[in-house]
């Protein structure tokens, strides 16, 4: 029997226990296991639920537009709606748990957008995007209330919370170009922005809060000075014409400037310092030049030409500045004056250098001691400016130190300059004025009717005809002299030469006594001779006259030889 017929054997059935939980539900508990962690995920990153107010929701849409803090996402806009006075919308804003420590009462929202602000252009990444809200948190060291409702601003705040730096308060009259975000420039290199402006003393002056970052604001000393940089300055002087410009930037958005003094060792500002903001470079250089006095005075006359700013000049040279210019009733002399306040820097006189150690009220009374008093004088016929002027007056009257609230008074003497060529003007028409032209013509009238009367009356007439009679006679003697004085005149010539002949004659005269007995000839050499000898006899006879009146004997017996004589 072949193998095909030995019968095959069958196989045997395996039994397996059977699964409790099919494989098709592995997916979706998978998936719910998913869920359930997303779930918490999302559960455990979810913040609270705030609302912004705005003044309009432009950019903004619900469901899309995100809050975000230094580009990281706090959160989502889930509703925009209007509020019930229909003034601003509210934002619904689901943050995230990141976000709630800064929630905080002094945490700012704005809606950022592209837009130029402070110079720079800002929101460029919403073109894409969409607009979004953003946020700025406090420092920790300033952290306030949690707060959950907020009101939005319509501009981004310009610094963060998070820069290092000062704040600084500058006085001012007038802002200026300066805005929010104008930038502020130490040695033409921006150290720090305008923070914003207070309105104070009933509006009439203005206080920026400007913000210098470190480490630049250790630069701002308790003697700094701070300037409007805005714009271009275009200044005309004998060296020519002086451009100063701060930066294109500070040319359109306006600008803040500041120095501090070389060479001196002052302490650095504090934060909330207040320094003074001057107009311009010149005003703060001019302001630079240490303790200053201020003082007003009272001029007698008009102050037409004077505005604040304008000059005090010292022996033609700056020294100062007017503060005010102003009109008040005197009590005293019963009648409006005009006070004009100003100051002066005495640091710019040299030789008072020793008077600087005196104080205000010393130093102001020693400059009216020695003749100091303040005129009005035109530096321009064309414009009529004028400026104060401190000259020192010879013989000028005692006056002491008066004080006007914080201003020392010092006396005002008559201007100066053209004012004083327009007074003598002013004062010579005015006698030019006073004279009577009437009663000066009716004087010339009478006096050309008196002349009239003279030269055409009976008296003049007479006096002509007298006069006339009287030239008849002189030309009838002057007639006859010509006719008898022909022959004395015709002789003149003869009679000349005859004194000629006599003169030639004496002449010759006067030679011949010269020849003869002049101071050469023999009769003078002879006589020179004869005079030592009739000289030497009258000795003789002298010696013997004197002998004969002692020894009259020696006529007789002769000279005796005794010795004597």
């Amino acid at each position: 029997m072949t193998d095909r017929g030995v019968p095959q054997q069958m196989p045997t059935a395996s039994v397996r226990a059977r699964r409790t939980i099919p494989l098709v539900w592995i997916v979706p508990a998978l998936t719910a296991l998913i869920a359930l962690w997303l779930a918490w995920d999302t559960w455990s990153k979810k913040g609270p639920v705030i609302t912004v107010s705005f003044e309009t929701a432009a950019g903004l849409t619900a469901g899309q537009s995100q809050l975000k803090y230094k580009n990281v996402v706090m959160g989502t806009v889930k509703s925009i709606d209007v509020s019930p006075d229909l003034t601003h919308v509210v934002a619904t804003i689901e943050t995230t748990r990141d976000a709630e420590p800064l929630l905080t009462d002094k945490t700012i929202f704005w809606v950022v957008k592209p837009e130029l602000f402070a110079g720079s252009l800002t929101g460029l990444e919403t073109l894409l995007s969409g607009s979004y809200i953003g946020m700025r948190p406090v420092a920790e060291k300033e952290r306030g209330k949690p707060q959950r409702h907020f009101v939005g601003q319509q501009d981004p705040p310009v610094l963060q919370a998070w820069a290092k730096g000062t704040t600084f308060k500058l006085d001012s009259k007038r802002l200026g170009s300066i805005s929010l975000g104008s930038p502020v420039f130490f040695r033409d290199i921006e150290v720090g922005t305008v923070l914003g402006w207070d309105l104070g003393d009933l509006a009439s002056r203005v206080t920026v809060h400007a913000f210098i970052r470190a480490p630049f604001d250790q630069y701002v000393r308790e003697d700094s000075m701070f300037w409007n940089a805005s714009g271009v300055s275009v200044k005309l002087s004998g060296d020519g014409v002086s451009v100063r410009m701060e930066s294109l930037r500070a040319l359109l958005l306006g600008g803040i400037a500041f120095e501090s003094p070389t060479g001196k060792e002052t302490p650095v500002a504090k934060a909330g310092a207040e320094f003074r903001l001057y107009h311009n470079f010149d005003e703060a250089q001019a302001a630079g030049f240490g303790r200053q006095i201020h003082l007003v005075s009272y001029f007698p006359g008009s102050v037409a030409g004077l505005a604040v700013g304008s000059e005090v000049t010292l022996h033609g040279l700056k020294i100062g500045e007017v503060t005010d210019v102003g009109l008040v009733y005197d009590a005293k002399l019963q009648r409006i004056v005009a006070p004009v306040h100003y100051r002066v820097e005495a640091g710019r006189v040299a030789n008072f250098a020793s008077l600087l150690k005196m104080d205000s009220e010393t130093l102001a009374q020693e400059m009216i001691k020695r003749g100091m008093r303040a005129t009005l004088q035109s530096t321009s016929l064309i414009t009529g400016q004028k400026v104060v002027a401190l000259e020192r007056v010879e013989d000028a009257p005692p006056a002491t130190l008066e004080k006007a609230g914080d201003y020392y008074v010092v006396p005002a003497v008559e201007s100066g300059g053209f004012d004083a060529l327009t007074t003598s003007a002013t004062q010579l028409l005015s006698k030019l004025n006073d004279i009577d032209y009437q009663k000066i013509g009716r004087s010339l009238t009478a006096a050309a009717v008196g002349l009239d009367n003279t030269i055409n009356g009976e008296q003049l007439k007479k006096t002509l005809a007298a006069l006339e009679a009287t030239m008849i006679d002189v030309r009838d003697i002057a007639k006859k002299l010509d006719v008898e004085g022909t022959p004395a005149l015709k002789r003149l010539p003869a009679i000349a030469q005859q004194l000629q002949d006599s003169l030639t004659q004496a002449n010759k005269l006067f030679g011949s006594l010269n020849a003869g007995y002049g101071d050469d000839s023999r009769f003078r050499r002879d006589l020179d001779r004869l005079l030592p000898q009739l000289t030497d006899a009258a000795r003789s006879i002298r010696a013997l006259a004197d002998l004969l009146s002692r020894h009259p004997e020696a006529l007789i017996k002769g000279r005796t030889n005794t010795g004597k004589e």
